[in-house]
């Protein structure tokens, strides 16, 4: 019997985990906006987006899916476009890529699943209706919390090579961050490990750190000199919107139900050794 896996949205994280279900022996199929993705000539790729549902068919014999599509103003495009059509279509399993913002800032202080959930941006209200969008479809639902993803080509590495890094000092700052092939890792280990539904897994590596030692680290690495560090007072005049959105939140994210529920054992449990992989290109 074939194994087919739908992934809604095959960006950063989804095309790295589309390549380890092939890998793994799955026909995999998914969306991008535009119907293309030229670096997987395996999968069967489909437009999608509100104005443009998915294709009759598309979903025949599909017994796994995942989305990693973030919600817009209006809420969540898959739940809202396909929503019927999944609960008609009733996967054995279905994931839904979230973000460790829905827990709010906790001025440095540890959250698990269990944390009442305190948004303070616009986006991260967005996740926590979403995830209950997700949740209320009735199905085999998992919700993974992922923290701040890197990887090759997103990552400390890449903005100081090409010129971009700042070591901005907001003090008592962290971040949680998770490697996108550890979100992988914990979703094909989830799919092993399926639970009934509803459960909820935080993605993140052991180590929350302040971000200006991650660039730090980097530039060690590589060899150079590191950036000077700027007072928080000072930088942030000069930061955008986005990026002032990243320093609003500040906690440390707990992994345990990750490591004892699904198995997993992360590849890379901080960004020491994510760091190191993505300089020597493994």
């Amino acid at each position: 019997m074939s194994r087919r896996f739908f992934l809604f949205g095959l960006g950063f994280s989804g095309r790295v985990i589309a390549r380890a279900l092939l890998d793994a022996g799955w026909q995999v199929a998914g969306t991008t906006r535009s119907g293309e993705s030229a670096d997987l000539p395996e999968i069967t790729v489909h437009p999608f987006d509100r104005d443009h549902p998915l294709p009759a068919g598309a979903l025949d014999g599909v017994t796994h899916v995942l989305s990693s599509v973030p919600p817009d103003e209006m809420g969540d495009p898959v739940v809202d476009v396909m929503g019927e059509h999944l609960r008609a279509l009733a996967p054995s399993w279905v994931g839904y890529l979230s973000t460790t913002g829905v827990y709010g800032d906790r001025g440095g202080d540890w959250v698990d699943e269990d944390s009442p959930l305190m948004p303070g941006l616009d986006r991260s209200r967005r996740r926590v209706a979403a995830e209950a969008a997700w949740l209320s479809l009735g199905l085999a639902v998992h919700i993974f919390r992922l923290a701040g993803i890197y990887g090759p080509g997103r990552s400390a590495i890449d903005t100081v090579r090409n010129g971009q890094a700042r070591r901005i000092v907001k003090p008592g700052q962290v971040f949680s961050r998770i490697h996108v092939e550890d979100i992988a890792g914990a979703v094909l280990a989830s799919i092993a490990r399926p639970h009934p539904g509803g459960r909820i897994y935080n993605l993140c590596d052991d180590d929350p750190a302040p971000p200006q030692e991650v660039i730090l680290h980097a530039c060690t690495l590589l060899g150079v000199e590191p950036p000077p560090e700027i007072d928080w007072d000072q930088a942030k005049a000069s930061l955008s919107p986005m990026a002032l959105s990243f320093y609003a939140d500040n906690k440390r994210v707990r992994n345990d139900r990750m490591k004892t529920e699904l198995g997993v054992e992360l590849r890379y449990p901080t960004y020491h050794e994510g760091l190191k992989s993505i300089l020597l290109g493994h």
